[in-house]
C-alpha cells in the first residue's frame, strides 16, 4: 500500500506553494509562500523515488531522515512525519522556509538529475512543523529528571539555541546569554520577515524558555559580565557568537555608506514595533532612494529586498561576477528580479563620491581564468569605469569574526588564522577545559542549518563531557 502512494514523479509534476505576486508582496514584510493544503502536501510529497541512496539525505548538512518523511505526509500520516522531521532537525519550520535547498537536498535530488524536476522538499517540511504546532503537537520541554549541572551558551542564535534545547531536555541547567534584547540571533534580526516571520522564531524562544531555559538578554559579555565570570558560573560553556563583523571597503567613511547588518536589523527592529532612530531620521531607510547595494550572496538579496519594500526610488545590486557564478541562492536572485531590483553584473566598486554618499565609482568586470578552485577570477576592464548613482550604499560583503580573546580579555582562547574560535570539527572542544564553540565562530559566516548541526553535535560532546565530570566527582 505504502508504494502505491510513492513514486509518482512520471505522473504529478513539481508545483510549488503559491507565491504572492510581485506588485502584492511588495508591499509588505510577510512571507512571499503560501502554506501547502493537506492534500497538495501529500501529492507532492508522492512525487518521492524512495531511492535506495536518499543524496537529498546525504546532502542534508544534518541528515534528516527525508524520505521517511515524505513518504508519511503522502500517507496522510502527518504526526509521524512530523516526529522523524524534528527528530533529526531542532528547529523543521525554519529551515524549511530559509535553507537554500536548491544547493542542498532539492538540488541533489535524484528525480532532479533526471529531468522530472526536485520534490518540493522544503516546502513539505515547513507545512509538517507548521500544522504540529497548529495541532499541539509540538511537545514541551519537560526533562525526565533534573541534572544539578549547568551550560552557559553565550550566542542566542541557532546554534546556541539548538544545544541549549537538546542540554535542556537532558535535564541540564542552561543559561543563554546574549547581546541583543531578543533571542534568536541573525533569525530574529538578520533575515527579513519575507522569508522569516518574526512569530515563528519566537514560538521557539517561548518554548526553550517555558522548558527552563533561561536567558540573560541585554549582555555583552566583556563589558556587562566577563567570560571568566561565566565559566565559574557554570561547569561547561558553549561559544556560539556568529560573526557579526562587516567585511569593509576601503574609503567607505562617507554618511550613506552603511553595514547591511546594521540596515537589516534597523528594519526588523521596526517590525517589531521598536523605537529606531535611525530608521526614522533616514539614515538607515531607503523610503524614496537611490539604493546599491555591494555583495552577490544571500545577505545581499536580503538587503535589495527590504530596500524594494521600504519604497526605494530605484534598488540596484553590484556584483563582480556573472549571475552564474553568484553565491547567494538563484530562488533569491528571481524573487529580487521579480520585485524590481535591477542586477549589474561584473561590476566592482572602486570608490565613491561625496562626502554625503551621492554615487559609486564602479569598473566594470569580465570573467578570466579559474582560480585554484576552479572559479573564474574577474579582471578589470580598463577604460570601463562610470559613476552609479546612490543614496544609501549597503556593503553586503559578508562577515568575519570579532577578536573574541581581545573582546573578552581571555589570554589562553586559541583562534586560528582567519579569527574563528579553533575547536575540534567533532565535538566544538577547544583548547580550554570545558569550553566548547559552535556555528559560524568556527566554521566561518555559514548556513543556519549547519549552526543547528553543529550546536547539536557540541550538545553531544558536552553531554558526555558533564557525565564524565559526574563519574569523577562520584569516585
Amino acid at each position: 500500500m505504502a508504494g502505491q502512494k510513492m513514486l509518482k514523479f512520471t505522473k504529478v509534476e513539481r508545483d510549488m506553494p503559491e507565491k504572492r505576486p510581485p506588485n502584492l508582496r511588495k508591499e509588505d514584510f510577510g512571507e512571499i509562500y503560501a502554506e501547502y493544503a493537506r492534500d497538495k502536501a501529500a501529492e507532492q510529497a508522492s512525487r518521492c523515488s524512495q531511492c535506495g541512496v536518499p543524496y537529498c539525505q546525504t546532502h542534508c548538512p544534518l541528515h534528516n531522515n527525508i524520505p521517511d518523511w515524505l513518504r508519511l505526509t503522502a500517507e496522510g500520516r502527518l504526526e509521524e512525519a512530523y516526529e522523524i522531521s524534528q527528530a533529526t532537525n531542532t528547529f523543521p519550520e525554519i529551515c524549511g522556509r530559509i535553507c537554500p535547498q536548491d544547493r542542498l537536498c532539492e538540488g541533489n535530488c535524484v528525480i532532479e538529475q533526471s529531468g522530472h524536476g526536485t520534490v518540493t522538499i522544503g516546502s513539505v517540511e515547513k507545512y509538517i512543523t507548521d500544522t504540529a504546532f497548529e495541532e499541539g503537537w509540538v511537545k514541551p520541554i519537560r526533562p525526565h529528571a533534573e541534572r544539578s549541572e549547568s551550560v552557559g551558551i553565550i550566542g542566542a542564535g541557532p546554534g546556541g539555541l539548538a544545544a541549549a534545547d537538546m542540554l535542556r531536555r537532558q535535564g541540564v541547567q542552561v543559561t543563554v546569554y546574549d547581546r541583543y534584547d531578543r533571542g534568536g540571533g541573525l533569525l530574529t534580526y538578520g533575515i527579513p520577515g519575507f522569508k522569516l516571520e518574526k512569530d515563528i522564531v519566537m514560538q521557539r524562544m517561548a518554548q526553550l524558555e517555558d522548558g527552563g531555559v533561561q536567558f540573560v538578554l541585554n549582555c555583552n559579555v566583556g563589558e556587562d559580565l566577563s567570560f571568566d565570570a561565566i565559566r565559574g558560573k557554570h561547569d561547561a560553556v558553549l561559544i556560539a557568537t556568529g560573526v557579526y563583523k562587516t567585511r569593509d571597503l576601503p574609503d567607505s567613511g562617507a554618511d550613506g555608506i552603511v553595514d547591511a547588518i546594521d540596515f537589516l536589523t534597523a528594519s526588523n527592529r521596526k517590525s517589531f514595533g521598536d523605537d529606531v532612530p535611525e530608521f526614522d531620521s533616514g539614515e538607515l531607510n531607503a523610503e524614496g532612494k537611490r539604493i546599491v547595494v555591494i555583495g552577490g550572496g544571500d545577505t545581499a538579496m536580503d538587503c535589495v529586498r527590504t530596500a524594494v519594500r521600504q519604497g526605494a526610488e530605484s534598488v540596484k545590486c553590484l556584483y563582480r561576477r556573472d549571475r552564474a557564478n553568484m553565491p547567494g541562492s538563484q530562488r533569491e536572485v528571481q524573487n529580487a528580479e521579480e520585485e524590481g531590483v535591477e542586477f549589474v553584473w561584473l561590476s566592482a566598486p572602486n570608490g565613491f563620491e561625496g562626502d554625503a554618499v551621492t554615487g559609486v565609482k564602479v569598473q566594470k568586470m569580465r570573467l578570466g581564468a579559474p582560480d585554484a578552485t576552479g572559479r573564474q577570477a574577474p579582471e578589470l576592464i580598463e577604460g570601463s569605469d562610470y559613476v552609479e548613482g546612490a543614496d544609501i550604499v549597503i556593503k553586503a560583503l559578508g562577515f568575519e569574526p570579532e577578536d573574541l580573546p581581545k573582546l573578552w580579555g581571555v589570554d589562553g582562547l586559541e583562534v586560528t588564522r582567519w579569527g574563528t574560535v579553533k575547536a575540534d570539527f567533532n565535538t566544538g572542544a577547544t583548547n580550554l577545559e570545558g569550553v566548547y564553540a559552535a556555528g559560524d565562530i568556527v566554521r566561518g559566516a555559514s548556513l543556519v542549518v549547519w549552526a543547528i548541526r553543529d550546536g547539536r553535535d557540541a550538545a553531544t560532546a558536552m553531554l558526555e563531557y558533564l557525565g564524565q565530570a559526574a563519574d569523577v566527582a562520584a569516585e
